[in-house]
């Protein structure tokens, strides 16, 4: 059976947006994030470098992971910084404490199951801008870039809160 593929543009998560994301979930150093999608990178180098935390990326992209390799090597974070060129529903995600999302809604419905079976309690997930139907966010927390830009992040705790 072939794993779904998301479809899903890669659009980067602002710099400030991370820094919240990273924030509400309140990574601390020595916790092992997972970004979804990671794109860039960008959350894989604040998390270890602004939280001191491991960072571990998967991106179905091989230009996006070439040059997120390149930039790891560049930083010297090889033992602190990892990205896996494949698709996030066939990688293991057991081992974080936090999960890091900026996905559609479409695809964080998919990927909900995927994470009540895998994550365990206490781990943290945190969506921007879009939410995870059938769970009940934590919390959710509204605010406006340097822009004027909308943005809504959700935080959850596992194992979520269902919606009634």
């Amino acid at each position: 059976m072939r794993s779904y593929i998301p479809d899903v543009p890669f659009v980067p998560t602002p710099y400030q947006v991370v820094k919240r994301m990273l924030r509400l979930v309140e990574l601390k150093p020595g916790e092992t994030l997972y970004d979804l999608g990671a794109g860039d990178g960008r959350i894989l180098f604040m998390a270890a470098q602004e939280f001191n935390a491991r960072a571990v990326g998967i991106e179905i992209r091989r230009d996006l992971v070439e040059r997120v390799n390149e930039k790891i090597k560049t930083l010297g974070l090889e033992d602190q910084v990892r990205i896996i060129h494949g698709n996030f529903f066939d990688v293991d995600i057991s081992e974080a404490d936090v999960v890091t999302l900026y996905l559609l809604t479409s695809v964080n419905e998919k990927v909900r199951p995927k994470l009540e079976r895998e994550l365990r309690p206490g781990a943290r997930v945190v969506s921007h801008d879009f939410e995870i139907p059938g769970w009940r966010p934590n919390l959710v927390e509204e605010f406006r870039d340097d822009h004027g830009r909308l943005h809504r992040l959700y935080l959850y705790r596992m194992p979520p809160l269902k919606k009634f």
